[in-house]
C-alpha cells in the first residue's frame, strides 16, 4: 500500500494533541472497566455514562512509540501523498482522507449528507465528549463530540504485546473501523442496549459491522477519488489485505481471552466477536463493497 505522491493531503480532519495530555485518568462518565476479569482490547464495546464510546484498550498501557510524536508544539505538517508515504502520522492523516471520502461519496449517494469526524491523537490523556481518556483506552470512536481519538503507540501495542504483523493497511484498517462507528451513528444504529454482551449480543454485532464497513472501504480505497478527483491510495495488495486481517485475528473475544485472560473462553463476556468472526466480516465488506452485506443485526448466522 502507498499513496500517490502528488497527492494532497487534509490535515484539517486531524487535531493533534501529541505531548499536551499527562497523568492516568479512568475514562469519564462512568469508568472504563475490565469485563469479568479479562482484557479487551481494540475495538471493546463499554458504556460511558449514558453516551457510551466504541473501541478501547482497557488494562493495557499504550506507550507511543519512536515515530508518533510527542512534541506539544509541532504542527501536523502533512501535505502530500509523499509525506504520508514517509511518516507514521502522515500517513494516518491520508487513511482518514481516503476513509471519510469514501463515506462522503456513499452519503451523497444515497441522498444523505456525510458529516465529517475529527481524529484526535493524543499522548497520556486527553478531555472528550465522553470523559477523560488516557493512553490505556486505545483508539475509540466518542458519539457525544463525534470524534475518533488515538495514541499512535497503539500499533506499536499490537505487534510487540500480540503479535500482530502490522503494517500501513493494517493501522488502515483500525481507523476504518472506528470511522465505520461514526457511520453506525450516523444512520442511527448506535442505539440503547448497545452494552449488551454476549455472542449473540448488540455490541457484538455492532463492533462486527464496523469490521465490514472497514472492508467495504478497503474494497474501494484505490479507486475512492479524493478533493483532486484522483484517489488518495495505490498498489493494495493480497498482503496489505491479509495483514489487516492477521490484526482481526488477534483482536477476538476468543484469542483474547485465551492468550491474556487465562486461558477460559466465556462466551457470555463477548463484547466484539471471536477472531473468525472478525475476519469474516471484514471479509465480507472487502469482497462486495456494499455496506448493505453488513447487516450484522439482521442476521442470525454471525459466522
Amino acid at each position: 500500500m502507498r499513496f500517490r505522491s502528488g497527492a494532497r493531503l487534509d490535515p484539517s480532519q486531524v487535531e493533534d494533541r501529541r505531548g499536551m495530555g499527562g497523568g492516568t485518568l479512568a475514562l469519564g462518565g462512568g469508568g472504563l472497566g475490565v469485563v469479568g476479569a479479562i482484557v479487551y482490547v481494540i475495538f471493546a464495546l463499554v458504556a460511558g455514562g449514558g453516551a457510551g464510546t466504541y473501541g478501547g484498550l482497557d488494562g493495557i498501557q499504550v506507550g507511543p512509540s519512536a515515530d508518533a510524536g510527542t512534541s506539544a508544539a509541532a504542527s501536523l505538517d502533512c501535505s502530500t501523498g509523499a509525506d504520508a508515504n514517509e511518516r507514521q502520522d502522515c500517513r494516518i492523516v491520508g487513511d482518514i482522507n481516503s476513509v471519510q471520502a469514501y463515506w462522503k461519496g456513499w452519503f451523497r449517494s444515497h441522498g444523505r449528507s456525510y458529516e465529517p469526524a475529527t481524529t484526535v491523537f493524543f499522548t497520556g490523556s486527553t478531555p472528550t465528549g465522553c470523559g477523560t481518556a488516557t493512553t490505556d483506552v486505545g483508539p475509540f470512536y466518542c458519539p457525544v463530540d463525534k470524534h475518533v481519538y488515538i495514541d499512535l503507540g497503539f500499533f506499536q501495542e499490537l505487534r510487540d504485546n500480540f503479535g500482530a504483523q502490522g503494517g500501513p493497511f493494517a493501522e488502515a484498517y483500525v481507523l476504518a473501523h472506528e470511522y465505520g462507528h461514526h457511520v453506525q451513528d450516523l444512520l442511527g444504529d448506535l442505539g440503547s442496549g448497545s452494552s449488551q454482551q454476549g455472542a449473540e449480543g448488540r455490541s457484538v454485532r455492532t463492533e462486527l459491522q464496523a469490521d465490514c464497513y472497514a472492508g467495504v472501504w478497503a474494497n474501494h480505497a484505490s479507486t475512492t477519488p479524493s478533493d483532486s478527483g484522483k484517489p488518495l491510495l495505490i498498489d493494495i495488495t493480497q498482503d496489505d489485505v491479509a495483514a489487516a486481517l492477521d490484526t482481526a485475528s488477534r483482536i477476538g473475544d476468543d484469542y483474547i481471552q485465551q492468550n491474556l485472560g487465562g486461558g477460559q473462553v466465556d462466551r457470555s463476556k463477548f463484547t466484539h466477536g471471536t477472531s473468525a468472526q472478525r475476519k469474516k466480516w471484514f471479509t465480507t465488506g472487502f469482497q462486495t463493497g456494499d455496506p448493505a452485506r453488513c447487516d450484522t443485526f439482521g442476521t442470525n448466522n454471525l459466522g
